[in-house]
């Protein structure tokens, strides 16, 4: 789960970082009366769940409450990377006299959490790491004992040779740690981590990812969760039995069981084509859980194909296929040509169920997904 950099800041506080006094607004007129409280200048941010806010016009900076309101107009409503603007940060604006990068993540290869500083802040991390990784310094973290005081004070003085500074950067090191392990997150960032002309240190941004597997332990955080529209779809499956993730292709994927999915979306790939989701209805499979995942694909309008793959074991295909039937009976709206693979447990009853309604069902799998990929290719038409 992805936090809005406000909601970053508000919990970066309360692990003692320092950040600018911000004030969350939804509105032109919130901006303004934001701005008068916190006093001009100000800088309006966009808060969605993506970088390139600047680049895209969503970062501006206020010289007056009147400029604010105006900023925040013009912001709101804003596309950015397919994020809607619905929430802007007014945040005191203040002096940069220089600025870094800090962030925590975790190494999938040593599986040990690791610490990146660097000198090259307030640009893309992965821009630094492609074109310059020699700017990049890496501290690895043993989980049990956590980032230790001098393991912080070693990277804090490769980016700040003062001392006073880099005993400051140390220290928000430390509680960065504190805050990565504390909210179980799989990402912690600064960027930028801002020396200020006054000498002081400061967090001028804050991004978290917090791990969706350890939210059980922090219900507090699930009041935080600001779902997109593709998460507002995955959450509705998850209260339905379902797992869906959605993807950028244009074949809707059903299938029962995460393995085979995991092979249905391999075999479009390798026939070239592109999924359009991860859709599991799971290992047992009522009508009625059917219907609800038939009604999240075509949902979704990039849709142009619909590859149904059940291979059943537990899950009964006589199942499936009267849960099929009863969807495209219920669903009103505009269904996309559908490719089914029926094997397994009464097979032979689920492909009788479909054959009534005037559906073939497929034995093949790779046949099915190279009809789904062929229907997808005309645009969706059968």
């Amino acid at each position: 789960m992805k936090l809005e950099e406000f909601q970053a800041k508000k919990l970066f506080g309360e692990y003692g970082i320092p950040v600018p006094d911000g004030i969350m607004v939804t509105t032109a007129e919130e901006a303004r009366s934001a701005a008068e409280k916190i006093e001009c200048p100000v800088v309006v941010k966009a808060q969605v769940q993506a970088g390139g806010r600047g680049k895209a016009g969503g970062v501006k900076l206020a010289g007056t409450p009147a400029e604010a309101y105006m900023a925040a107009e013009s912001i709101l409503g804003m596309d950015i990377k397919s994020f809607r603007v619905e929430r802007l940060l007014v945040d005191p604006a203040v002096s940069i006299a220089g600025e870094y990068y800090v962030g925590i993540t975790i190494d999938r290869r040593k599986k040990l959490p690791v610490m990146m500083a660097s000198a090259s802040g307030g640009v893309d991390i992965e821009k630094v790491a492609a074109e310059t990784p020699d700017q990049i310094f890496f501290q690895d973290i043993n989980p049990e004992r956590g980032l230790r005081s001098f393991e912080a004070r070693q990277i804090a003085f490769l980016l700040f040779p003062d001392k006073k500074k880099a005993l400051a950067a140390a220290s928000i090191m430390m509680k960065l740690w504190d805050c990565f392990h504390g909210v179980d997150a799989s990402l912690v960032e600064i960027n930028p981590l801002a020396e200020l002309e006054d000498g002081s240190i400061i967090a001028l941004d804050a991004k978290i990812v917090l791990d969706d597997n350890a939210m059980f332990k922090h219900p507090f955080m699930e009041e935080m969760r600001l779902p997109t529209p593709s998460e507002k779809k995955e959450l509705d499956a998850k209260s339905h039995g379902l797992s869906y993730v959605q993807l950028e292709g244009d074949i809707g994927c059903m299938v029962n069981g995460a393995g085979l999915a995991m092979a249905t979306m391999d075999i479009i790939k390798h026939l070239g084509g592109t999924p359009a989701n991860f859709l599991d209805i799971g290992g047992s499979s009522s009508p009625e859980k059917v219907i609800h995942a038939m009604e999240l694909l075509v949902s979704d309008s990039n849709v142009k194909a619909v590859f149904i793959n059940v291979f059943g074991g537990i899950t009964r295909c006589d199942d499936v296929a009267t849960g099929l039937v009863a969807a495209l009976q219920e669903i009103r709206t505009d269904i996309p040509p559908l490719v089914i693979r029926l094997t397994g447990t009464n097979e032979e009853e689920g492909i009788r169920i479909l054959s009534d309604f005037g559906i073939t069902a497929l034995k093949d799998m790779t046949e099915g997904a190279r009809e789904a990929i062929r229907l997808a290719g005309e645009g969706g038409c059968s």
